[in-house]
């Protein structure tokens, strides 16, 4: 249980400062409302679906994460 505890403990440090960085970053690029990027709101009803911000920032990730553990 110690063993999962700890484990728990970094995943939610990771998340934290994951959270941090995006919303730091947010400010900075504006990901989230790139062209392409669904937003419909009629009345009270708002619908979003950052669609283009996914598959960039998946690409941007596959090609980091590629670089670092390539053997």
């Amino acid at each position: 249980m110690y063993g999962m505890g700890k484990m728990l403990a970094l995943m939610g440090i990771f998340l934290l400062l994951l959270g941090g960085m995006l919303m730091a970053t947010e400010r900075i690029f504006h990901l989230g409302r790139l062209p392409g990027d669904i937003f419909i709101q009629k009345g009270n009803f708002t619908f979003y679906f950052p669609i283009v911000t996914s598959l960039l920032l998946s690409l941007l990730l596959t090609v980091i994460l590629n670089l670092l553990f390539r053997r």
